[in-house]
C-alpha cells in the first residue's frame, strides 16, 4: 500500500474543504473534519478520512443536511433530547454535551437523547469530553444492520458500538470504544481494501457460511457479535437505548428505508453522564486511581485508550492511504 503524510491540521483542511465543497455550511463541515483528523490521528483510520467519501455520497443524495441547525428540548432537569435537523452527529454532539454535563453536574445523573442525525464517526469524542468535566460517559448508537444475532445468519444489527469514559484528575481518562460485532464494518472494509484476511469468527459470506475474506463479509455477507450469545445480548440492549429509549430507527427499520447510497443512516444515540463527585463524594478520584493503577500495574495489561492517548501526543506527520487521498481529492 502506497501513503502519503499529511499534519494533523493538513488532514482537517482537506476533510473540512471537501465537506463545504459538497453542501455542507462551516458550523457542520468545521465539526466533522474535527472528528475526521482527530480519529486519523489517534490511529482509529476506519473512523477517519476512510469515511469521507460517505459523508459526501450522503450530501450528495439529498439525504443529509449539510445546514443542518440542531435544536434541544429539556425534557426534565436530568434529561436533554436534540433533533439533529438530518445533519451530522458532530455538531448535534458538540451542541448537546454542555447542556448534558450541565445537567449531569447538578443531578448527578443525567441523558442526553439525539434523534434525527447521522452518525458516522468514533464514540469516544463525545465520552471523552465528559470525562475531561470530571464525569464518566456511556454512549452507544446504531446504524445499518450487517451483523447477524447469534445463531442467525441474516443481518439484523448494525456494529452497535457503545463508549465509556471514566474520568482520572490529572490523567488520561480510561476510555474504550468498541462494536458489539466481532469487528468493526469499517475495519472490515479497509481490511478488504488492502487485501488482509480476517480472524476466524468474525462474520459470514452471502450464501451463510463461515469466511475469513473480508470481501465476502463486507459485500453480501454478515458481521457476526463479538462473544456468541453476549455481543447479541449486549448489541440488543443498545438498540432499545440508542432507538427504543431514544425514539428513533432500529437498525432493521433502518436497513428498510435507508437510500443505501454509502453513507451512514438516520439515527439516534443515547449519551449517559455521571458526576462521582455527586454520587461517591469526596475521595472518589483517589478510591478509583488506586483502583486503575493496580490494574494498569499488572503484567501483560495495557489499559484501552493508551495507545491512542500516545498517538495524540505525537505531532509527527500522519501515514495515509495514497489512492484514498487521491480519491477524496476528486470530489472537491
Amino acid at each position: 500500500m502506497t501513503t502519503v503524510t499529511l499534519t494533523e491540521g493538513e488532514i482537517h483542511e482537506l476533510a473540512k474543504t471537501c465537506l463545504l465543497s459538497n453542501g455542507c455550511d462551516e458550523a457542520n463541515a468545521t465539526a466533522a473534519a474535527r472528528t475526521i483528523s482527530s480519529a486519523e490521528r489517534g490511529g482509529a483510520l476506519s473512523h477517519g478520512l476512510f469515511r469521507l467519501p460517505g459523508y459526501v455520497a450522503s450530501l450528495r443524495s439529498g439525504k443529509a443536511n449539510g445546514h443542518a441547525v440542531p435544536k434541544h428540548e429539556q425534557l426534565t432537569a436530568a434529561a436533554i433530547r436534540i433533533d439533529g435537523d438530518r445533519g451530522y452527529a458532530p455538531l448535534a454532539i458538540e451542541y448537546g454535551t454542555p447542556l448534558l454535563a450541565a445537567a449531569a453536574a447538578e443531578t448527578g445523573v443525567a441523558v442526553l437523547l439525539i434523534r434525527n442525525s447521522f452518525h458516522f464517526a468514533a464514540l469516544w469524542p463525545e465520552v471523552e469530553a465528559l470525562a475531561e468535566k470530571d464525569l464518566v460517559g456511556l454512549a452507544c448508537t446504531v446504524n445499518l444492520p450487517t451483523v447477524a444475532p447469534f445463531g442467525a445468519k441474516t443481518a439484523f444489527f448494525s456494529t452497535n458500538p457503545i463508549a465509556f469514559a471514566y474520568p482520572r484528575p490529572g490523567k488520561d481518562p480510561y476510555v474504550f470504544d468498541m462494536a458489539s460485532a466481532a469487528k468493526a464494518r469499517g475495519d472490515i472494509g479497509i481490511a478488504a481494501r488492502d487485501g488482509h484476511e480476517l480472524p476466524p469468527g468474525t462474520g459470514l459470506d452471502a450464501d451463510g457460511n463461515p469466511t475469513t475474506d473480508a470481501t465476502k463479509v463486507h459485500d453480501g455477507g454478515v458481521i457476526l457479535p463479538f462473544g456468541g450469545y453476549k455481543g447479541s445480548a449486549i448489541a440488543t440492549m443498545i438498540e432499545l437505548l440508542a432507538a427504543g429509549l431514544v425514539g428513533d430507527y432500529f437498525s432493521y427499520e433502518t436497513g428498510k428505508t435507508d437510500n443505501r447510497d454509502g453513507g451512514p443512516a438516520i439515527g439516534g444515540e443515547f449519551i449517559l453522564a455521571m458526576s462521582p463527585e455527586v454520587l461517591a463524594g469526596p475521595g472518589w478520584a483517589d478510591h478509583s486511581e488506586d483502583f486503575l493503577s493496580e490494574l494498569g500495574a499488572m503484567d501483560g495489561i495495557r489499559l484501552p485508550g493508551e495507545r491512542r492517548f500516545a498517538a495524540r501526543r505525537s505531532t509527527d506527520p500522519i501515514a495515509v492511504n495514497a489512492d484514498l487521498i487521491t480519491s477524496i481529492r476528486a470530489l472537491i
